[in-house]
């Protein structure tokens, strides 16, 4: 009878977990509505605070041009009126005047200052894409059969990033060591040392010239380089945490952050200040990059999403859900028509820019994917895993190639602009070349 009892009860506690995995189910639609409406009524708050800080501005601007025109009125005033009398010309100025005086001249500096420091404006007609044109699979075929060439040990803490300069055949690596070096190829010289920050580099990135260098840190800033001098040019400073990550807008006039505080901030290089902050994300903004050629930007977070902005308003035009777990990097391939994202958990993403829809879901795991990028056929997608293996995924046929080499985990990887070489740096502070 005991016996029976349990199965009964057993049986009975199945129906009911039957019964609430269903009831559970009817509810998600309504989720999905409301946190459609959620998205909506963000992107209305959005619209609604821009426009507040418009009218602010304007009647900010109304209030000077007013105060200054009444100024200039009385000031004009009591100059007509000892204008008559050479003896009073020559007199001392009143404390009223002088007060008078030292307004304008305040009033007109201050005008000065506003004239010097002007806002760049983002581009309207972007060029377009040049690797539209470039790419061509047959004359660059993909290469997956990389060997370990060379070891640079240049960091003595771990390499968080590695890029190549847009134009030579140079490296420039940055590490938690607080520094960030500039390296000659194929030897591995190092050509230049910066230092400034005052915490760990978390990445960097080249200007679209080549000539100037954009850094971010744990000490909450970006800082900007003059990469012929070495030297620190300009720093932004505005985010409450850590900094995760930096992109250059294609023109040169605009640096993008992201951060630990869970904002993204764009940085106007000329004026040199914030113009426009990025709210949405619930948790860490772990990457951001600007799409080729466009205002249009892209930010992977540890709230498990991606989204697509706007940057010239600010506005999240979508995002972009299916990660179950924070997502560590997200890029876009060279021709801007796909999206690749990695997580905490090694799963990778591929997703169709155009349609703003997932592709494919691969699961490298456990291990988690810190960084992921493209060759420049855009066929073969290169992540660095916390196993210490460099993952290459061909995107025509399906397959995975592994390359092991790091004795420790792997931060970040890189290809060199012919797809010949591939560069991954570790937590060992050591940078590997691959041939």
């Amino acid at each position: 009878m005991h016996h029976k009892r349990i199965v009964q009860e057993k049986t009975k506690l199945i129906n009911d977990l039957k019964g609430l995995k269903l009831h559970y189910a009817s509810y998600e639609p309504t989720i999905r509505v409301l946190q459609e409406k959620h998205h909506t009524l963000l992107k209305q708050k959005m619209l609604t605070s821009l426009e507040r800080d418009r009218a602010v501005g304007q009647i900010s601007g109304l209030q000077a041009t007013l105060k200054h025109m009444e100024i200039g009125h009385n000031y004009h005033a009591s100059a007509t009126r000892v204008g008559p009398n050479s003896e009073k010309e020559n007199a001392p100025e009143g404390p009223t005047q002088k007060g008078l005086h030292e307004a304008r001249e305040k009033i007109q500096s201050k005008t000065k200052v506003k004239d010097n420091t002007k806002d760049s404006e983002f581009p309207t007609d972007m060029q377009p894409n040049p690797n539209l044109y470039l790419h061509k699979e047959n004359i660059c075929p993909a290469k997956f059969d990389y060997k370990l060439n060379s070891i640079f040990r240049l960091h003595e803490l771990p390499v968080s990033c590695v890029i190549m300069h847009p134009h030579k055949d140079i490296l420039v690596t940055c590490g938690e060591d607080r520094l960030w070096k500039v390296v000659g190829l194929p030897k591995g010289n190092v050509l230049h040392t910066g230092f400034g920050h005052t915490d760990w580099l978390s990445n960097c990135c080249f200007h679209p010239s080549g000539n100037k260098l954009a850094t971010s840190s744990g000490d909450t800033t970006v800082k900007l380089w003059d990469l012929s001098k070495g030297n620190c040019i300009l720093t932004f400073e505005g985010h409450s945490h850590a900094v995760w990550s930096c992109t250059w807008h294609s023109c040169g006039d605009f640096v993008a952050s992201s951060s630990l505080d869970t904002t993204s901030k764009i940085w106007d290089v000329n004026s040199e200040r914030c113009r426009c902050t990025l709210y949405g994300h619930t948790d860490s903004v772990n990457s951001i990059e600007f799409f080729p050629c466009s205002n249009t930007l892209l930010t992977g977070s540890a709230d498990k999403s991606l989204s697509i902005w706007d940057a010239r308003t600010g506005n999240c035009e979508q995002s972009l859900y299916g990660h179950m777990h924070s997502i560590n990097d997200a890029t876009f391939t060279p021709r801007g028509h796909m999206i690749a994202s990695c997580d905490a958990c090694g799963v990778t993403k591929l997703w169709d820019f155009r349609k703003l829809l997932p592709i494919v879901s691969i699961d490298i795991g456990p291990s988690p994917g810190n960084e992921v990028n493209f060759d420049s056929s855009g066929r073969v997608l290169a992540q660095a895993s916390g196993s210490g293996v460099i993952h290459l995924l061909d995107l025509k046929s399906g397959q995975i190639h592994k390359l092991m080499g790091h004795d420790s985990e792997a931060h970040t990887v890189v290809f060199s602009h012919d797809g010949e070489y591939l560069f991954s740096g570790g937590s060992d502070g050591t940078v590997r070349t691959w041939s």
